[in-house]
């Protein structure tokens, strides 16, 4: 009975480990992060700009890491009732791994983990007009991802003192529907 329940242990054990193997939490390889992407969940403790025709409300088409160290993103929004695609440079900063862009203020963003293959956790700072909003983005390689990945990201956020009613699931929402 002690080797089953021994054997069982180990095996819960390395299933665990196995399901947490590709997931990277620091020194991201950003070639890796370049594809295409959609947008999963939105969060922010302003939730008024990831709603419906918030500035923050954008889904992304794409990542290309560049060879200057910089990022494309590509991204569509809802603006002034039609579908408009937002294309930005984004500049690595003086501290490796954070990254710097103009869009509504100055914004710096880094990765807070991925799954090259699957999903990308971002974690963004928004200055403006003296004003500080912070935010998260989860991507996945899928129109969705695993509901146990969307339960890290409602962690992550709380971690952050976003609220969880600050959340939005985007899994099924057109970026640029007329609603």
């Amino acid at each position: 009975m002690k080797l089953l329940l021994l054997s069982v242990g180990l095996t819960l054990v390395c299933a665990h480990h196995e399901e947490k193997h590709d997931v990277v939490t620091s020194n991201f390889d950003m070639s890796k992060i370049s594809g295409e992407w959609h947008t999963i969940l939105l969060a922010s403790d302003v939730k008024e700009d990831i709603e419906e025709l918030g500035s923050m409300r954008m889904f992304v088409e794409s990542i290309q890491a560049l060879d200057n160290s910089s990022l494309l993103l590509k991204y569509h929004k809802k603006s002034n009732g039609e579908c408009a695609e937002l294309t930005f440079v984004s500049e690595e900063t003086e501290e490796e791994g954070i990254y710097s862009v103009f869009y509504e203020g100055y914004n710096e963003f880094h990765i807070v983990e991925a799954d090259y293959n699957d999903y990308v956790i971002f974690y963004f700072l928004n200055y403006h007009n003296e004003k500080i909003t912070q935010g998260m983005e989860l991507y996945g390689r899928n129109p969705d991802v695993n509901p146990q990945i969307k339960k890290r990201f409602e962690e992550l956020c709380k971690y952050h003192g976003i609220p969880e009613e600050n959340v939005q699931d985007l899994t099924n929402a057109d970026p640029c529907s007329q609603d």
